[in-house]
């Protein structure tokens, strides 16, 4: 299958399933194949994780898709993304949201995921070198959304700590066999926290 057909196909399901047309909009400017290596350019389309490098995949764009449109963007939030690894996510978050802060611990991927960026003319996302003894970016906090590309076993208190009052967390959280994607919104007065279904 060729490109402009796989996209075709991938964009029929999305449309079909995911409500917020800006999601789907923002998701049909970027080009995927821009984010996976060579070996999988024929499949940059293919509903599902590629392989990037590094013990690393870029995430199946149907999830994608659920994420951000958990994250109830309005165009002008800063985003902060932990776990950017190829960019792509980085880069769909740049035409949603006013400002957006990529953390990724792999540093063969900020550089190839910055110069990419940059390629595209995402001048409103930036991606940081993270460190194994912090996580988020405190410099830029606090954030009205923050996305988590990586799963967890729960939702880690020091990034709901970097979120505005009624800002949303979304994040796959769970066990290594079993993970549901959560949505956080942080409250004065208590989390809500909204199960939107498992992760495969």
């Amino acid at each position: 299958m060729d490109l402009a057909a796989g996209k075709e196909k991938l964009f029929r399901r999305l449309t079909a399933e995911i409500r917020d047309a800006r999601v789907i909009e923002a998701m049909r400017q970027v080009p995927r194949e821009r984010f996976v290596p060579a070996a999988q350019l024929g499949v940059a389309y293919e509903d599902r994780p590629l392989s990037i490098g590094y013990g690393q995949t870029i995430s199946q764009p149907f999830i994608v898709a659920m994420m951000l449109e958990a994250l109830e963007l309005t165009g002008s939030d800063k985003v902060l993304e932990v776990g950017s690894g190829s960019g792509y996510v980085t880069a769909i978050l740049s035409h949603l949201a006013a400002r957006v802060v990529g953390v990724e611990l792999v540093p063969e991927l900020v550089e190839s995921s910055t110069a990419v960026l940059a390629e595209l003319g995402r001048d409103n996302a930036t991606i940081h070198q993270a460190t194994r003894a912090s996580l988020g970016y405190l410099p830029d906090a606090p954030y009205d959304a923050i996305l988590v590309s990586a799963g967890a076993p729960s939702v880690p208190q020091l990034l709901l700590a970097q979120l505005k009052w009624n800002g949303r967390l979304v994040i796959p959280a769970g066990s290594r066999w079993q993970q549901n994607l959560l949505q956080v919104t942080r409250r004065p007065e208590g989390d809500i926290v909204r199960n939107l279904g498992a992760c495969y």
